[in-house]
């Protein structure tokens, strides 16, 4: 009997070409599966058929939009997760779910194989194969670009032809994106040299922020324990919540980030990312922390957010690690109640107030009037023994001078 294997599938150019690679050189019976995590009705309208088109046994898609959001990128907002401070990770966050419905279906046909389409100097690879660790250590991979002869996009192109496989791909328009309900990543072309700005064939979501409405828009968030609950008063699901900002930011260019980031594998790689409700979103968040966490809480978040977005970036979403920095961070959001007012304009998210029933901030500590809550007075000792240890040091070296 063939053995079978599931293949994680979108359609593209280079999972398109791996099911008749699979079925020739490796003997196998692929099964397709597509995650639908946002990317849009124009990726997922047809895929049952394209794959079948392409020699898969079957093709399954599924709905992991929800989940997506609340098991994904949830827990990375509690977090404030973001990569070399500018990667809001929608990509990175994605591969666990794929990777987990990917499993399921290869336990459901009976399949010992899972295959993915990522290269080998890429970081998908990872994330694929630590979730395959996790979930399913029995299964074996096969990653058909550490194998097969094709070594480039043209190759990709011209195996397609050769197989009259159709592709959107083409060597004039090569690059290589990747969508979610997140965001939209763009790689490879005429990105490829970071002396370039961006074409604008690139930007396929937000508008221009020169072109954006010459007028602001502000948008009301409102947030339970550190998770966006709904907009402008009205109660919105996860999905739609997201869809919906998503809409506003694109429409006033918001999200934009070209990065030269460091890939797992060692080399840079130059990243051009599209996430308009996402930054919309954590730039209300950050604001609605200031207000909710204590300091030396809010610190220590600060420090392990780096670890958390390095556990996330480089595919260890199953390790334990992770999962203990998450119960951190879900006691940190607990007070992070409230509602924030973003403005958008020409491609600028900025929070222009917040109030929470949970906010630390009182006007009569702060305030530069008088105060019944705060002694001038006892400034005084408070500096004295704050600088204690400096002053120790500067009488000791002074002395040595």
């Amino acid at each position: 009997m063939t053995e079978k294997v599931v293949l994680a599938y979108s359609g593209g150019l280079d999972t398109s070409i791996i099911i008749p690679w699979l079925r020739e050189e490796r003997g196998l019976e692929v099964h397709a599966v597509a995650g639908d995590v946002g990317q849009g009705a124009e990726e997922l309208e047809g895929l049952e058929q394209k794959a079948a088109a392409s020699g898969a046994a079957s093709c399954r898609v599924v709905d992991l939009r929800t989940p997506f959001l609340t098991d994904c990128v949830w827990p990375c907002l509690r977090a404030m997760t973001v990569y070399e401070g500018r990667y809001l990770l929608g990509t990175s966050m994605a591969r666990p779910i794929l990777a987990k419905a990917q499993v399921d279906y290869a336990r459901e046909v009976g399949a010992g194989y899972v295959a993915h389409g990522c290269t080998g100097k890429g970081n998908d690879q990872v994330r694929f194969e630590l979730a395959y660790q996790a979930l399913a250590p029995e299964l074996q991979v096969v990653a058909p670009w550490r194998h097969w002869s094709i070594t480039s996009r043209e190759d990709a192109l011209d195996y397609a032809a050769a197989h009259e496989i159709p592709v959107t791909a083409s060597r004039t328009k090569i690059y290589s994106r990747d969508r979610n309900l997140w965001h939209i990543s763009h790689e490879g072309g005429a990105l490829e040299d970071p002396g370039q700005r961006p074409p604008d064939d690139v930007w396929t979501w937000t508008t221009n922020p020169a072109d954006a409405p010459d007028v602001a828009a502000s948008i009301v968030l409102r947030f339970e324990a550190g998770i966006p609950v709904g907009i402008d008063g009205r109660d919105l699901g996860p999905v739609a919540l997201v869809e919906a900002l998503n809409a506003h930011g694109a429409e006033h260019g918001v999200g934009r980030v070209d990065i030269c980031e460091n890939r797992l594998v060692g080399m840079k790689s130059r990243g051009v990312y599209e996430t308009p409700g996402g930054t919309i979103i954590l730039e209300a968040l950050r604001t609605l922390r200031s207000l909710t966490i204590e300091r030396d809480t809010f610190r220590i978040a600060e420090k392990l957010m780096l670890d958390y977005a390095d556990l996330v970036y480089t595919g260890r979403w199953f390790h334990p690690a992770r999962r203990a920095l998450d119960a951190f961070f879900t006691d940190v959001a607990a007070p992070v109640t409230g509602e924030v007012t973003v403005e958008l304009y020409k491609g600028s998210a900025t929070a222009v107030a917040a109030r929470s029933p949970n906010s630390l901030y009182s006007e009569d500590l702060a305030t530069f009037g008088q105060s019944a809550k705060f002694e001038q007075a006892d400034s005084e000792g408070f500096v004295k023994l704050y600088g204690l240890p400096g002053r120790v040091a500067a009488t000791r070296d002074g002395a040595a001078r």
